[in-house]
């Protein structure tokens, strides 16, 4: 698995301080930007963060590059609906030459890890028997298993990356999406200090959310995501 941050907002923590401040100043816009330029903001941003003024931090995105994900996880990434995704097709790309596939340890820790290779390399062989067959790629393709790796460019606001942690850093989360989440909060945080200071699984900031499906290892899991 492997995670970039391609590009984000230029200063977000500057953008979403100056939003916060235009939300209860008379100032123009450029005398807001002038009072912000180059000042420290840090008051001002853990106060919004903590009192829950959370639709100033949409004005700040961060656009990540996936790979090496599995079609499990993507399709669980996805269902995060205030984001924008462009994902690798599986009509019109071939994988004639090679079928990546992510296998969970699970299955090898179970003695099963070869025989699960040997089944998607005949689900291979057999896919690229049916294109030598003509049949078009794009019902082909129907024969691919979720653990086929695929990419994906995901666009989410601050706002949402906030709850996107909470849900999917959490050890309730299936390890794969929430290895991929963790990745993206540690360059996310590289970015807006400030706004993810305590981002991460509920935990991270109060009590744990998930009441008796908790994993029992609040401590643990703090420490761990404050140190990312």
């Amino acid at each position: 698995m492997k995670v970039t941050l391609l590009s984000f907002t230029p200063d977000p923590e500057k953008t979403i301080a100056l939003a916060a401040k235009l939300c209860y100043s008379k100032s123009n816009i450029d005398q807001l930007e002038a009072k912000v330029r180059g000042t420290a903001y840090k008051r001002l941003l853990e106060k919004i963060v903590k009192i829950g003024h959370l639709s100033v931090l949409e004005h700040a995105g961060f656009v990540f590059g996936i790979e090496g994900i599995s079609r499990v996880t993507s399709h669980q990434l996805v269902r995060h609906r205030l984001a924008s995704y462009s994902q690798q097709s599986q009509r019109y790309v071939s994988f004639e030459d090679v079928l990546e596939a992510v296998t969970p340890s699970s299955i090898k820790k179970a003695g099963l890890g070869l025989k699960f290779s040997k089944k998607i390399a005949s689900i291979h062989k057999f896919y690229k028997e049916m294109i030598n067959a003509g049949v078009p790629q794009e019902d082909a393709r129907y024969i691919l298993p979720n653990a086929t790796t695929t990419k994906i460019i995901v666009t989410m606001n601050a706002r949402e990356l906030l709850h996107f942690f909470a849900l999917r850093c959490c050890e309730r989360a299936q390890w794969e999406i929430k290895e991929m989440a963790t990745k993206m909060l540690s360059l996310a945080k590289g970015k807006a200090p400030i706004v993810f200071k305590n981002a991460g699984p509920g935990c991270v900031k109060g009590p744990c959310p998930e009441g008796e499906m908790t994993c029992g290892k609040p401590k643990e899991i703090r420490a761990k995501f404050k140190s990312i």
